[in-house]
């Protein structure tokens, strides 16, 4: 080797040495003796070659390197290729912004709710695979459908004859929509109407029907029923029943039957208003016994006040709905032992 390579060759080392020197300062032991290798002997390239050798081990040792590229004849450049080792589990979980779990959870949340939408989703229903035996299985909130004490309908008997609070009815005409949403014709009614029982005043939010009646009084059944569902500024509830019998047209039943819309789950407005006082007998005494919901999640601590008078409704008017809804009625539940009051 000329003594111009040989110069070459330590001014390359010797650059080399320095990076070295800082690279391996980061290590934990023995820094200061990899920089002070010697780098190369004054007209010694066999020594110069060693050196690099030595290094190179070196730095296999020290940062675990899986394979030193051969340096090219006449050149010293080094290149370290890390070696694929499996990491061990770290003890700090990685840190995730609120954002990134935000989205995730959507994510989540929207992915199992399509899931409840597929083709083997089973939805609520008053027959088959979904009928009321099978409700408080359905959903986890829908259990209290079959654990529940306090469950409506009932077959009312042995009500206790007491001087009932009369029920003070506000109704007025009013403006309304009809829906027809897979379970039933319901009314929904804009604000102003009222029933006042016990001191308290409840808003009737909407109406609705069921073939045959829900309700039975000493084990009679009739054609239909309306409940009429109000809730007052707390948010209890109180229904009142109207029992309906194959009689005469009956003309609020009618009005709603002429504003059906063509469409399920598609609410109509009407065009004119709607008083629902016409849907109430003439004698206005009741039981009343602290119920349910009739339909799913079955909700208890619900105020009923079943009107023992019925109202009469055609059979036009029944076939009507018999044809949308042949029966949508929850079977009666137990008693349990409940108070339930009528008036003389």
């Amino acid at each position: 080797m000329s003594l111009r390579s040989s110069a070459r060759c330590s001014f390359a080392l010797s650059a080399l040495s320095a990076a070295l020197s800082v690279l391996l300062s980061v290590l934990p032991a023995q820094a200061s003796e990899a920089s002070s290798e010697p780098a190369a002997a004054p007209h010694g390239g066999v020594a110069a070659i060693d050196a690099m050798s030595h290094l190179k081990a070196r730095l296999e040792e020290k940062l675990g390197a899986a394979k030193l590229r051969e340096a090219a004849p006449g050149s010293h450049d080094l290149k370290v290729v890390a070696r694929a080792t499996p990491s061990a589990p770290s003890a700090r979980p990685s840190r995730v912004s609120p954002e990134v779990e935000a989205a995730v959870a959507a994510h989540r949340s929207g992915r199992d709710a399509k899931k409840g939408e597929g083709s083997g989703a089973v939805h609520w229903g008053y027959g088959g695979e979904g009928g009321p035996n099978q409700w408080a299985s359905l959903k986890p909130e829908f259990s209290v459908c079959g654990e529940g004490k306090r469950q409506s309908p009932i077959d009312i008997r042995n009500g206790i004859s007491v001087d009932l609070e009369p029920l003070t009815f506000d109704y007025r005409p009013t403006g309304f929509s009809v829906i027809d949403n897979g379970h039933t014709v319901q009314v929904n009614m804009g604000p102003g109407n009222t029933v006042e029982v016990m001191g308290r005043r409840y808003e009737l939010v909407q109406f609705h029907f069921h073939r045959p009646s829900e309700e039975r009084i000493n084990g009679r059944l009739f054609e239909m029923s309306v409940h009429l569902v109000h809730r007052d500024p707390e948010g209890r509830l109180a229904v009142v029943a109207v029992l309906l019998e194959r009689g005469a047209a009956q003309d609020v039943v009618q009005q709603v039957w002429n504003n059906l819309p063509l469409e399920k789950h598609e609410a109509l407005m009407a065009r004119d208003a709607i008083n629902p006082a016409g849907l109430l007998p003439q004698d206005l005494r009741y039981f009343t016994y602290m119920g349910s919901l009739t339909t799913p999640p079955c909700t208890e601590g619900v105020l009923w006040m079943v009107m023992q008078e019925p109202v009469p409704v055609a059979a036009p008017q029944i076939d009507i709905f018999s044809r949308l809804y042949p029966m949508n009625a929850r079977p009666v539940q137990q008693a349990s032992g409940r108070l339930i009051k009528q008036s003389q």
